[in-house]
This record gives C-alpha cells, sequence and structure tokens, in this order.
C-alpha cells in the first residue's frame, strides 16, 4: 500500500481516455471514497456522476452559460463543450458542510476533501489515473444550478478518471526537513511571534 502513495500522481484529465470503469469498479470506487473519517457520521458528501452522454450534455451546458453575456471564439466553446469529456468518469464530489451543534463545519470540509483524494488513490489501486480538479464550473453559480447544488452545498471537487494515454511526469515534493518540526516551547514561542 505504500508503494502505491509513494508514486501516486495525478495524470492530467485531458490525458485520460478509455478505458474508464465499469458501473462495478465506480460503485466499488465510490464505497471506499466515502471510508473517510467523518465525525458525527454526517456523511457531509454526495456524488454526482457524469458519464457516458452526460457529460457532452452537461458540457454544452456549460458552453452555454459561459458564454452568456460575452462573445467566446470557437476554440473557447469547444473546450467548455468538451471539459467533461476529457475522461470517461467525472465524479463530482459535493461538499454538504453545514454548521452543527457539536461538528465544526472545517472538520467536514476536511472530509469531503478526504473523499476526493481517496478517489484518486482508489482510482490507482484499480489500475487507473485520475485528476481532482475544480475549475471555473465549481464557482459558478449557474453552473452549480445546472449540477443541481444546493444553497449550503460547495464542490469539492471533479474527479476525473480514466486510462492515461500516456505515463505521468514525476514533479519535486517537498523536502521534508523544510516542513516536519517536532513540538517544543521554542516552537510555540516562534509561532506567537
Amino acid at each position: 500500500m505504500t508503494d502505491l502513495l509513494e508514486r501516486r500522481r495525478s495524470v492530467l484529465a485531458d490525458k485520460l481516455t478509455e478505458p474508464g470503469p465499469s458501473a462495478a469498479e465506480t460503485a466499488q470506487l465510490l464505497r471506499c471514497a466515502v471510508r473517510v473519517p467523518d465525525h458525527g457520521k454526517l456523511a457531509p458528501w454526495r456524488f454526482v456522476l457524469l458519464r457516458g452522454g452526460a457529460r457532452a450534455e452537461f458540457g454544452r451546458a456549460m458552453e452555454s452559460i459561459a458564454s452568456a453575456g460575452e462573445e467566446l471564439s470557437e476554440n473557447r466553446r469547444r473546450i467548455e463543450r468538451e471539459r467533461f469529456c476529457r475522461a470517461p468518469l467525472v465524479v463530482c464530489v459535493i461538499s454538504r458542510a453545514a454548521p452543527h451543534p457539536k461538528i465544526p463545519v472545517w472538520e467536514q470540509t476536511l472530509s469531503a476533501g478526504a473523499v476526493c483524494f481517496n478517489l484518486l488513490v482508489g482510482a490507482g489501486a484499480l489500475g487507473y489515473s485520475a485528476q481532482w480538479l475544480t475549475e471555473w464550473c465549481a464557482y459558478d453559480a449557474d453552473a452549480l444550478r445546472v449540477l443541481g447544488i444546493r444553497e449550503h452545498e460547495r464542490v469539492a471537487g471533479f474527479v476525473y478518471i480514466g486510462t492515461a494515454a500516456e505515463p505521468p511526469t514525476e514533479r519535486p515534493r517537498p523536502d521534508l526537513a523544510e516542513i516536519v518540526a517536532d513540538w517544543s516551547p521554542a516552537l510555540a514561542e516562534a509561532g506567537a511571534a
């Protein structure tokens, strides 16, 4: 398992292709995705799947929204139309974090982020590749309405899943010596300064 995590790398959505996960594999991915810390057992997330023809239909809706009130080049129209067709499966993870008397919204939001990451790792475990994105569609009120987002919800991410058309390249990772510290009273004093 640590080998999988040590070599985990996102593949750009436009470098993902068929085949994508089968219906059974998608169900397995989603079952694994929800096995995250969830204080209070609130399940502060839900999923909207974009697959098959729904990807193109949703893309046409995003093209229409993007072009409302402004003239788009044909290239930009094509990009918006095809945005969700870049991978065979796009899982929209929706955070349902809401005020709760005991569970902070921040913890609920982190749980939704953990769901996104579990999808990335799960896709890799099944032999697929994935990328977690948000892009403008995650923040646009009209796009959110078309996606069926409710008032208290937010898009935690669009997780694109498919087969890598080419191997991912490695990128620099942080030097642990620069980001890890053992606690001491001096550390607390430095933080207060």
